[in-house]
């Protein structure tokens, strides 16, 4: 196991991140603020992404934050000061930095999973929500927040919700400040499943493993899902020839010799 900065260390940054057997992990690390990004965090957030982009030994993501709360949203401090003159150049620049750092996250080319534990709010449920698979305590609170706080959605938020949720749960959430517990998020299908923290960890791994063992071919099984789920979606024949040339070149990898009576790859 490998870490950029090991935990306990005198002065930890607000991101930490591992690489361990193929499976890369981002860690929020600014608690004392329920884990709100701030530009430092979102500048940290894009050089992770930069690696995994480059790194094809890669073949998974872990999203996950320290203590009790994986992100309430953007840094309010930086919320007020861009308030002053919104449309400002450093204004733009800052929600930029914020609402970039999880986009990337959202195109990386490996399947990507965040751990929910508390909540996420805002931004904080952009970031969740832009990974592939959303992993959630039965008591989390999933919670748009933007209308509590008295400002417009920002960062694609109901684009995410809506190919989540659909409309009518995107307008509770997004317009009438509802929210939904954990357990609330999986049946819904904004969450993929729900688990006791004690249990996270191994579910996640279950789900890790395979992917990080072979990362070439997670990693094309990636761009032909994103080329034809989208949005927008391909047609069925359009899928068969997307599909069609990257299947011969993992049955050439495979090789005729590796294929045996007892079944594919035994």
């Amino acid at each position: 196991m490998t870490s950029d900065t090991p935990v306990g260390a005198p002065s930890e940054p607000p991101v930490l991140t591992e690489f361990t057997d193929g499976v890369a992990t981002l860690t929020l690390n600014n608690p004392r603020r329920k884990n709100a990004i701030n530009l430092e965090m979102a500048a940290l957030i894009d050089d992770f992404c930069r690696r995994i982009d480059s790194d094809t030994g890669i073949g998974a993501v872990v999203v996950r934050a320290t203590g009790e709360y994986f992100c309430s949203g953007a840094d309010t401090r930086d919320l007020a000061a861009s308030s002053s003159d919104p449309a400002s150049p450093e204004a733009v620049r800052r929600t930029s930095a914020v609402y970039g750092a999880f986009v990337r996250v959202g195109l990386l080319p490996v399947p990507t999973i965040s751990r929910v534990v508390g909540g996420a709010v805002g931004a904080g449920l952009n970031l969740a929500m832009a990974t592939d698979l959303m992993f959630v305590t039965p008591q989390a609170r999933l919670d748009s927040g933007f209308l509590a706080r008295g400002i417009h959605p920002g960062g694609g938020h109901l684009a995410l919700l809506g190919r989540a949720v659909g409309w009518s749960d995107t307008i509770a959430l997004a317009a009438c400040g509802g929210a939904l517990t954990g357990t609330e998020a999986v049946a819904r299908g904004l969450a993929y499943r729900a688990a006791e923290e004690s249990e996270l960890d191994a579910r996640i791994g279950e789900l890790t493993a395979p992917a990080a063992a072979d990362p070439e071919l997670t990693r094309r099984i990636m761009s032909s899902a994103r080329l034809e789920l989208g949005p927008p979606a391909v047609s069925w024949s359009s899928a068969l020839e997307i599909e069609r040339g990257v299947q011969m070149w993992s049955m050439s990898r495979k090789g005729q010799a590796s294929w045996s009576s007892r079944g594919p790859g035994r």
